[in-house]
């Protein structure tokens, strides 16, 4: 048996129109589960469900804005009753507005970058809980940050929604424990994606850091998603080379 096989599996990956959220989501079709592909672009997670669709696989597209609670409900309630269940979780969905000093920036930027990156977060575990609970166990695994760990000049919303975010992984696999659902944080590191290109972003990382493409973060993504139903719990598993 393969060890990463996700066959009768459900799950859904939030931003999975395009970066690491696509390659997630490609991947855990390839290994065998059902997913259900959220983000605010209709036009790029349906592209994603036809190349899961054209490689053999099963999944289905549901637009949904992670700010908003009912768009939330929806979006789980309609994943479970199209695949009959659900089992994993993947929570991506995320922004970042570049480096700004907080004297220089806009405060209805960083209420945005916080409302989609921590409480976008809390919508999507708040759902998915019940529905991890019937199946008698569950993964949902976090996209965090170096920088929620630690920090940088100009990145004050972007890092205090990651460790919010932190903090909610940490809380969340206390609650759930006796359920069987683990909650862990994935940190990425830099990866070459969209929401890099802002100044300040990739550059800042010099040739200290391994920069990757979206694909590199699948094999960790896969990991935590096949762990045994008591593995590892509010746990950081970081992709980075130092804490940054």
């Amino acid at each position: 048996m393969n060890p990463q096989s996700l066959e009768h599996k459900v799950a859904i990956v939030t931003g999975a129109g395009r970066g690491i959220g696509r390659a997630i989501a490609l991947a855990y079709a390839e290994a065998g589960a059902a997913v259900g592909c959220a983000a605010r672009s209709p036009g790029e997670i349906a592209d994603t469900v036809e190349t899961i669709v054209k490689r053999g696989g099963n999944a289905l597209a549901v637009p949904t804005d992670v700010t908003r609670p009912a768009a939330v409900e929806h979006l789980v309630s309609t994943v479970a009753a199209h695949f009959g269940g659900l089992d994993i979780v993947v929570i991506n969905a995320g922004i970042s507005p570049g480096r700004v000093p907080v004297e220089a920036g806009d405060a209805e930027q960083w209420h945005e970058v916080v409302n989609v990156n921590l409480i976008g977060a809390y919508h999507c575990a708040r759902a998915a809980i019940p529905h991890l609970k019937r199946r008698g166990a569950g993964k949902i695994i976090t996209l965090g940050s170096g920088m929620g760990h630690r920090g940088k000049p100009g990145s004050s919303a972007y890092s205090c929604s990651k460790a919010g975010l932190w903090m909610l992984t940490r809380v969340l696999a206390q609650e759930l424990w006796d359920d069987n659902i683990s909650v862990n944080e994935l940190v990425p590191g830099p990866v070459d994606t969209a929401m890099n290109t802002a100044p300040g972003g990739l550059a800042t990382f010099g040739d200290s850091e391994w920069i990757k493409a979206p694909e590199d973060v699948v094999p960790l993504a896969l990991f935590l998603a096949t762990q045994p139903d008591r593995g590892p719990s509010a746990q950081s598993f970081s992709l980075m080379r130092r804490d940054g």
